[in-house]
C-alpha cells in the first residue's frame, strides 16, 4: 500500500505522462480544426480518441506487467530506456516536414486510424508503466480522459490558431517523457 505522499507523487507522474502523450492529439486537432470543423465532429473524435487512450495503455499495461515478472530488477532501467525512446522519437517527429495526408474523420475508418494513430504511444507508455506496478485504473481513466481533452482543446483551438503551436505541443511531450525516463534509470 502506498503512502500519502508516494500517492500523490504517482498520480502527479501519471498526470504529466498522460498530457505528455495528449500532445500527439493535440497537435492532430490543431491540424483537423485549421481546415475547418464541426463542433459535434470535435466531440465524436475527442470521445473516441479518449476510448483508444484507455484500451490502447491496457494491452500495454498488461503486456509491461508480464515483461516485469520476466525482467525482475531490470524492469525500471528497461522502462525507463522505453521512455526515453519513446520520447526521443516523439521529438524527431515534431520537426519532421512531411505533408501528411489527412484521413477524413468523418468516416468510420477514418476516425479509428486518426484516433489509433495518436494512441499508439499510449500502448509503449503503458507497458512501461505495468512495471512499475501503478494504479491500473486511475491510469488508463486519466489517460483517457486527457487525451479526450487535449483532442478536443486542439480541434476547437485549430479553428483560431497558427499550425506552428503543434509542432511545439508534440515537442514538448517528447521532452517530459525523456525526463522521466532518465529520472527512472538514475
Amino acid at each position: 500500500m502506498l503512502d500519502t505522499n508516494e500517492w500523490i507523487g504517482q498520480l502527479m507522474t501519471i498526470v504529466m505522462i498522460a498530457v505528455a502523450l495528449g500532445f500527439d492529439a493535440f497537435s492532430l486537432g490543431i491540424g483537423i480544426g485549421l481546415k475547418g470543423i464541426r463542433y459535434r465532429h470535435i466531440l465524436k473524435l475527442g470521445i473516441v480518441i479518449g476510448l483508444f487512450h484507455i484500451v490502447m495503455p491496457i494491452g500495454g499495461m498488461l503486456m509491461g506487467n508480464f515483461m516485469s515478472s520476466v525482467l525482475g530488477n531490470w524492469a525500471t532501467v528497461v522502462a525507463g530506456i522505453l521512455l526515453i525512446i519513446l520520447g526521443a522519437h516523439m521529438i524527431i517527429n515534431s520537426f519532421k516536414e512531411e505533408e501528411m495526408q489527412i484521413l477524413d474523420h468523418r468516416t468510420f475508418w477514418g476516425l479509428m486510424l486518426l484516433s489509433f494513430s495518436v494512441s499508439v504511444d499510449s500502448f509503449s507508455v503503458g507497458i512501461t508503466l505495468g512495471m512499475f506496478q501503478v494504479q491500473f485504473w486511475l491510469t488508463v481513466c486519466l489517460f483517457g480522459i486527457l487525451g479526450a481533452v487535449m483532442a478536443m482543446l486542439g480541434l476547437s483551438l485549430g479553428r483560431r490558431v497558427s499550425q506552428s503551436l503543434g509542432v511545439y505541443g508534440e515537442t514538448f511531450g517528447g521532452i517530459i517523457l525523456v525526463v522521466f525516463g532518465v529520472y527512472f534509470i538514475v
